[in-house]
């Protein structure tokens, strides 16, 4: 019986990407496809693609003259490529789709950005720039960091040790500092995986969500239905007090949550709007990746360094499968389990496998048909199956080839191809240790134990359990 729910605390190499995914990417690529659109087949039963949201909520016409007064405001502000871009946000029924938690719509947010103050350093043409961009390709989000200009990089040291009280006339202190800042492998992968899957599946929400995080009260309210985390009021509410996110209650159905990005990602994303390089985040990644990092880590990320604290994971980056689940939970209002798929051992090698490939195939299967995309976890393993490297991916299609192989399309945030990559699912399926699914597709294959009590459960026995190395 495999596990489900937020509850793996132990297995937090997952998501730290210890090692850069470049030593992924390359892996087999007799096994992987790279397409800018997925490949078609001409058996349409076995094909399941994804798109941004319903057919049903496309409209692809300006109605009202107020809605023509926000696209000329907005158009007048983008250069020519933004402009070209919006255009097709509206042709694909992307700019006016208001799948968003106040229902508003992408224009009115693109809007707002538009005329409104951005946080200082931000300006607004840049942010409006950068969403329009993720929005007409999510493929293009990143979650590469980006060099330290030398004109920073002072500033930057000083205020990093500042934060953490240490010596800035010692010159250890200062280089190690140094060292910290200088992220060159980043442990966002479930941030930008859950960004991707924002602007992808929901994209009004996303552009609210940019909204608010790049005003100046750097914020954004969602309105959550409780029973999407637990099925229990009061455990729901434990959730998110441990989770430490700010919320007030109307009820006992409802809860208003506030999401905001680290104090330090305003440094890291007005840097971006002078210095990103190609394939470097925007700043809107920094904005986005920073908040969702702080929902997982127990509001306790810091974008200087890419370094989090917390209570529940005994490693300082990435997030663990528990609050993967939880962020994920809370930003789409749905009620997500993470589903462990490996069996590993104490000293973190692979053993075995909870449950048959088949299986897995059909759950993983099942969400896609339900218009789901689905966030995995996968390892490499060395020859002795120790776990050398973990990562997040997205899942967000599925196709056969001519030989009747089973190809799922994915989005890797980690490999530099804004596009979608495709991997054979006799590739993929042995190195998947878990995948956030939506509860429907695994309530008849196992018997379910709440998120909360497992969550409970793991962070009690981790307390107990000494403390192992944190490096990254």
């Amino acid at each position: 019986m495999y596990s489900v729910g937020l509850n793996s605390f132990q297995h937090n190499y997952i998501t730290t990407d210890n090692i850069k995914s470049a030593d992924v990417k390359n892996i087999e690529q007799n096994n992987k496809v790279q397409s800018n659109q997925p490949a078609s087949n001409p058996v349409s039963n076995k094909i399941s693609y994804n798109p941004a949201f319903r057919a049903s909520a496309v409209r692809t016409r300006l109605s009202s003259s107020e809605e023509k007064n926000k696209y000329n405001t907005i158009s007048e502000k983008l250069d020519k490529n933004s402009r070209k871009q919006m255009k097709d946000l509206l042709k694909t029924g992307i700019l006016l789709n208001a799948n968003s938690n106040d229902n508003s719509t992408v224009l009115d947010n693109l809007y707002k950005i538009a005329i409104n103050d951005r946080a200082a350093g931000l300006p607004n043409d840049v942010i409006l720039k950068d969403t329009i961009e993720i929005l007409n390709n999510p493929y293009s989000i990143t979650q590469q960091f980006g060099d330290i200009p030398k004109s920073l990089n002072s500033a930057f040291v000083d205020k990093y040790m500042d934060d953490n009280k240490m010596n800035k006339d010692k010159l250890i202190p200062r280089k190690l500092a140094e060292l910290d800042i200088n992220v060159e492998h980043s442990g966002t992968c479930v941030a930008s995986s859950i960004e991707f899957n924002l602007a992808k599946k929901m994209p009004a929400e996303f552009a609210r969500f940019v909204e608010g995080i790049s005003s100046p009260k750097m914020s954004v309210t969602k309105t959550i239905q409780l029973k999407n985390l637990t099925d229990n009021t009061l455990d729901s509410i434990w959730l998110l007090n441990a989770f430490e996110v700010p919320f007030k209650m109307d009820n006992f159905n409802n809860a208003h949550l506030t999401f905001a990005p680290d104090k330090n990602a305003i440094l890291r994303a007005r840097m971006q709007v002078t210095n990103r390089d190609a394939n470097e985040r925007s700043s809107v990644d920094v904005l986005m990746q920073s908040t969702l990092m702080q929902i997982g880590s127990q509001q306790t990320y810091d974008s200087l360094s890419d370094i989090r604290k917390g209570k529940f994971n005994m490693k300082d980056k990435g997030l663990i499968e528990f609050e993967k689940t939880f962020t994920e939970s809370v930003v789409e209002d749905k009620n997500k389990v993470s589903v462990t798929y490996q069996t590993v051992d104490d000293n973190e090698r692979l053993v075995g496998y909870e449950t048959d490939f088949e299986t897995m195939k059909r759950q993983i299967s099942d969400a896609l048909n339900m218009g789901e995309n689905v966030i995995i976890g996968y390892t490499e393993v060395d020859n002795n199956n120790e776990i050398i490297n973990g990562h997040e991916i997205t899942i967000i299609g599925q196709r056969y080839d001519k030989d009747g192989r089973l190809i799922f399309i994915c989005n890797d945030t980690d490999d530099d191809i804004p596009h979608a990559i495709e991997y054979t699912a006799e590739y993929l399926l042995p190195k998947i240790h878990h995948a956030g699914l939506p509860q429907s597709v695994v309530k008849e294959d196992i018997k379910f134990v709440e998120n909360w009590v497992e969550g409970l459960k793991s962070y009690n026995e981790m307390k107990k359990s000494p403390p192992k190395n944190n490096a990254a």
